[in-house]
């Protein structure tokens, strides 16, 4: 299997982590890709042109974060990413990638020159983001999202969340007012499987 990957997205980190965590790297080859480019590697195998995408031995490409983290629960790693019927897991990692994409799309406006750019967009996703975050800081505050060993698929999301807010989206100040979530983040962002991914800096 090949994983299809952009260093600086936080979904396609999202699925590196959860394959070191789960113990089944060996089993895949990562292969870094461009994205918006009509020669990236990635076109052949998927013509959507989006990261992660993970190749099959059939040739067969699943795209997307959502689908792949599941996927993965099929191969007999060391730890289920999401166990069966834990509904709650499934929202929390439909919540964070939903803020995930927010942010994303936030961060594309700001790449935008100036007078291309729409505030509107921009304070939408700004709100939402906070909202979101606010959300998640109370419920870190009040021993929610306690860190398992190892984490499962919402943890390792929301810490891929907040270490794109630390690394590309430093326009958003997301730790002011937010001790607890800021706590958490840099716990788990001190594991081999966080270190060993961490995303490029941006100008953003």
């Amino acid at each position: 299997m090949r994983l299809f990957f952009s260093s600086g997205s936080p979904f396609a980190r999202a699925v590196r982590v959860a394959l070191r965590e789960t113990g089944l790297l060996p089993r895949v080859e990562e292969v870094e890709t461009t994205l918006r480019d009509p020669r990236s590697s990635l076109l052949p195998h998927n013509p959507v042109g989006r990261v992660p995408t993970l190749v099959l031995a059939d040739g067969t490409a699943l795209t997307e974060t959502a689908l792949i983290l599941p996927f993965l629960d099929t191969l007999g790693g060391a730890c289920r990413l999401l166990p069966p019927g834990d509904l709650r897991a499934l929202a929390d990692l439909g919540r964070v990638l939903g803020t995930m994409d927010g942010m994303a799309v936030w961060n594309r406006e700001l790449r935008r020159p100036a007078a291309e750019r729409s505030p509107g967009v921009i304070a939408l996703e700004a709100v939402r983001t906070n909202r979101a975050a606010d959300a998640l800081e109370a419920e870190a505050a009040s021993g929610g999202w306690a860190l398992d060993e190892p984490p499962d698929a919402p943890r390792i999301a929301l810490g891929c969340l907040l270490g794109y807010a630390e690394r590309r989206h430093r326009a958003w100040t997301w730790r002011e007012g937010r001790p607890a979530l800021s706590a958490w983040f840099d716990a788990i962002a001190a594991r081999p499987s966080f270190a060993a991914t961490i995303p490029p800096v941006s100008g953003i």
